[in-house]
């Protein structure tokens, strides 16, 4: 498959969650985002704008550095947002039930290099850079699955 990636400079907090709920809109049962950068980068951030522009009812969403999954009910799907930072081996994620959630929810997962093998192939990759160390982002989309093509010029447009 063809890599295909685009790029967003961001240069707010607030410009990042506005991505990330446009993105939201689109995502349903079956997509995953791997969330990619350094501590800091923004990955908590973004999944959190994510996940509350989807939930029916607004509630807190917590980071899942410590639980490793946070599950939200949707009216059509679930969201799995997993933190695999302290996870020591991959065989972990199989524990967790990720693979199977990759099949049947919205699943955002920051720290997907923990997942070495097991990482979705038809994932959309987002890479979070903070190259200044300010409130700018430049944010790489990244993926070879043709499903994100068009969604993906429409989030950016």
């Amino acid at each position: 498959m063809t890599q295909n990636s685009a790029a967003f400079t961001s240069t707010s907090p607030d410009e990042t969650a506005r991505l990330a709920i446009r993105l939201g809109a689109t995502l349903q049962a079956g997509d995953t985002m791997l969330l990619e950068g350094d501590i800091g980068a923004g990955k908590s951030h973004f999944a959190r704008a994510l996940i509350q522009s989807r939930l029916p009812v607004p509630e807190d969403v917590p980071s899942p550095t410590f639980t490793i999954v946070q599950a939200y009910d949707l009216p059509d799907t679930m969201i799995w947002h997993a933190d695999l930072y302290r996870l020591g081996d991959p065989d972990q994620v199989i524990e967790l039930g990720l693979l199977d959630a990759f099949q049947t929810a919205i699943c955002l997962v920051e720290w997907p290099d923990r997942l070495d093998d097991l990482r979705p192939k038809e994932a959309l990759t987002i890479k979070l850079d903070d190259p200044d160390k300010t409130d700018r982002r430049v944010i790489t989309l990244s993926w070879s699955d043709p499903r994100w093509t068009g969604r993906v010029a429409g989030v950016l447009t």
